[in-house]
């Protein structure tokens, strides 16, 4: 009954979500995301208690993350990731892992600080990709850089994840972590090299009929990559970023109104139901109680935020495009310091190794639900009217 329960309320916050972010935005531009994890901690065990976990529905939240993942992995803007952007990117993400990890061994020496610096060092690029989209800024510099900031501070951590909080010691896992890339840079090379010409030709005739060729592909992409992964010992998510490259390099010669017909397919499955699982169900299995009942954890959870600020936003200032003024490089911070989905993975991992406690967890996750819900807030409203469509030259960014 809890699971027949969960699975009529987490739909019913999923389609009220949007309609309160429409009504709100008039006013204020609050992401989606806000309501989908406020509304699932209150329909949840810690308030109204309408919904409970259930393996079911946890199953359908990894796949929703996974999904998350691969969305991100498609929208990577390759440009972004070349010259002074990618390169600054890159250094800020670096800069932040060792910081996180230095603040974490004065916390707790050991395996716990490369937890820490990993959550520290994570920034939420598939909460942030649809953020950017609706406001019209994906080609925009402001878009380039938050993009570039955000591919490495994902991507990053997911190999600092595969390396240092695997299975393996980490010389074993670097080893697996290389086999993986292998496997991986044969599937691109595949995606660039081979002849797309017959599968575009049955993506095209099929993608109004129930054979729906592409996206049985990249269901099949997605479960190859992702099971590759679970069988190396590596984490899942990268597999799921790399399929999204892949398949975005399948498709990235097909006739354009075929390519925006597909992606609006793997969006209405994402962002539609699998997406929406992820973050309503993060909010349901949030342990609000616990943080309530000892305000020096909620305390932990303001400090924690601050944290995700000075360690990930400050250093995402160096990938702002060049003669950016105060107001976007503080938006960019901001959007660089949105970390959700790698916390709630990376504290799921150290708490089942016995690394971090769970009250610890819920700290460090509630941080990451308080970054999704106020600094895009912020950001864009920093942005004010630049927030709507504009275009921009690639070269002023790269």
């Amino acid at each position: 009954m809890a699971d027949l329960s969960t699975l009529l309320v987490i739909p019913l916050v999923a389609v009220l979500a949007p309609l309160l972010s429409r009504g709100i935005s008039r006013w204020l531009p609050v992401p989606i995301v806000v309501f989908e994890l406020v509304l699932g901690i209150a329909m949840g065990p810690s308030l109204l208690d309408w919904a409970q976990p259930s393996p079911f529905a946890s199953t359908l939240a990894e796949l929703g993350l996974a999904m998350l993942f691969f969305v991100a992995g498609t929208e990577i803007q390759f440009a972004a990731l070349t010259g002074r952007t990618g390169a600054r990117a890159g250094l800020g993400w670096l800069i932040s892992l060792i910081a996180g990890v230095a603040l974490g061994w004065l916390i707790a020496p050991g395996d716990s600080a490369i937890v820490l610096g990993v959550a520290l060092s994570s920034t939420a690029l598939g909460t942030l990709l649809p953020i950017l989209r609706d406001a019209g800024e994906l080609r925009t510099p402001f878009g380039f850089s938050v993009s570039a900031v955000g591919a490495v501070g994902e991507f990053g951590p997911l190999v600092a994840i595969s390396v240092f909080l695997g299975s393996r010691d980490p010389g074993l896992a670097t080893v697996i972590l290389a086999v993986f890339a292998v496997i991986a840079a044969l599937a691109v090379w595949w995606a660039v090299k081979a002849p797309q010409g017959r599968l575009h030709a049955v993506v095209t005739s099929t993608l109004h009929t129930s054979g729906q060729f592409a996206m049985r592909v990249v269901l099949l992409i997605l479960a190859v990559l992702v099971a590759l992964s679970l069988f190396l010992g590596i984490d899942m998510l990268l597999g799921a970023f790399t399929a999204g490259i892949v398949w975005r390099l399948v498709m990235r010669e097909a006739p354009a109104a075929d390519r925006e017909a597909v992606e609006s397919k793997i969006e209405a499955v994402a962002f539609g139901f699998l997406v929406p699982m992820f973050f309503v169900y993060t909010g349901v299995t949030f342990d609000l109680s616990a943080l309530t009942s000892a305000p020096l954890l909620l305390a932990g959870v303001v400090i924690a935020l601050l944290a995700l600020f000075v360690v990930r936003g400050l250093p995402s200032v160096l990938a702002s495009p060049a003669g950016t003024s105060h107001r976007e490089r503080l938006s960019i911070a901001l959007m660089g310091a949105t970390g959700l989905p790698i916390i709630v993975a990376v504290t799921n991992i150290a708490v089942q190794k016995g690394l971090i406690t769970s009250p610890f967890a819920s700290v460090l996750v509630g941080a990451g639900m308080l970054s999704v819900l106020v600094f895009p807030l912020v950001a864009m409203s920093l942005r004010g009217e630049r927030a709507s469509v504009r275009s921009a030259i690639v070269e002023d960014v790269v």
